[in-house]
């Protein structure tokens, strides 16, 4: 199935590529027979990453994050997970005031943050540099709308995050073949 179709099923489904993103990006990373060998497969994974060149941090999308649970390497790393989630959430400032303390000498973390007019924190299990997946559904929670939630794709010890209903999720989960696209955390 060609990139582009895979591309226009995914928008459907409110999974477009991000405003400027554009086919030859993805195709920087992977050739277009890796894409259209198996639809929708390396594409969802794509879409929760970032385009592979200069200027960094540019998403392909805005409603995917491609989470590395193995990401935890000290101060800030925790505030980076929340800000990611925010993105896909369309809710950038919803948590405000991000604040996480990241030890992994002294096995001590904690993440401190404002939502919705009320402050929380949260002790953070340390293993080694292995995201508390504990933590990350508190975040989450703050962020789920009712009709919106997190939903996942694993990948080993990582994970592709769709902020999708219900609905959308599992006629995703039928495109790409019932691998399992379930809510958070799967």
């Amino acid at each position: 199935m060609r990139l582009e179709h895979q591309l226009d099923r995914l928008a459907e489904l409110g999974l477009p590529l991000a405003a400027g993103r554009t086919v030859d990006e993805l195709l920087y990373s992977s050739p277009r027979e890796e894409y259209e060998s198996r639809p929708f497969d390396l594409v969802l994974f794509a879409l929760g990453c970032a385009v592979e060149d200069e200027p960094w941090e540019r998403w392909f999308c805005d409603r995917a994050w491609h989470f590395d649970t193995e990401c935890v390497r000290g101060p800030g790393s925790y505030v980076a997970i929340a800000r990611q989630l925010c993105r896909i959430a369309g809710l950038p400032d919803a948590l405000s005031e991000l604040r996480d303390h990241v030890d992994l000498g002294e096995e001590e973390a904690w993440i401190e943050y404002t939502a919705n007019g009320r402050r929380n924190s949260w002790p953070i299990d340390v293993r080694d540099d292995w995201a508390d997946l504990l933590v990350v559904g508190y975040l989450i929670d703050e962020l789920e709308d009712g009709e919106r939630r997190f939903h996942v794709q694993h990948n080993g010890q990582a994970m592709t995050l769709f902020f999708l209903d219900d609905d959308a999720a599992a006629r995703l989960d039928a495109l790409a073949g019932g691998q399992a696209i379930s809510p958070f955390p799967g």
